[in-house]
């Protein structure tokens, strides 16, 4: 399975090929299909990646606190779930 930059590297070279403009209507489309794909494969491994950050927070009596954001593919939201750091 490809990583992000790997994923990013072919659309680069997508892109390039595209913005060259010597291709025909059918390479171009496909090209175009292609990195479409490859724009959804980054951005969904940027929304993979972004659930797994964890951030400080500051808790209840000004403690800091670990939480780690889960993002819900469903919604644009972050859910923070707190964790008391030991």
């Amino acid at each position: 399975m490809a990583g992000f930059e790997e994923h990013l590297t072919q659309l680069e070279t997508v892109v390039e090929r595209l913005e060259k403009g010597d291709l025909t209507l059918d390479e171009s489309v496909r090209l175009f299909e292609e990195g479409m794909k490859l724009s959804q494969a980054c951005k969904t491994e940027l929304e993979q990646a972004e659930g797994r950050v964890q951030v400080l927070v500051e808790g209840k009596g000004g403690a800091m606190q670990v939480a780690e954001m889960d993002v819900d593919e469903d919604d644009d939201e972050a859910e923070v779930e707190e964790e008391e750091e030991q």
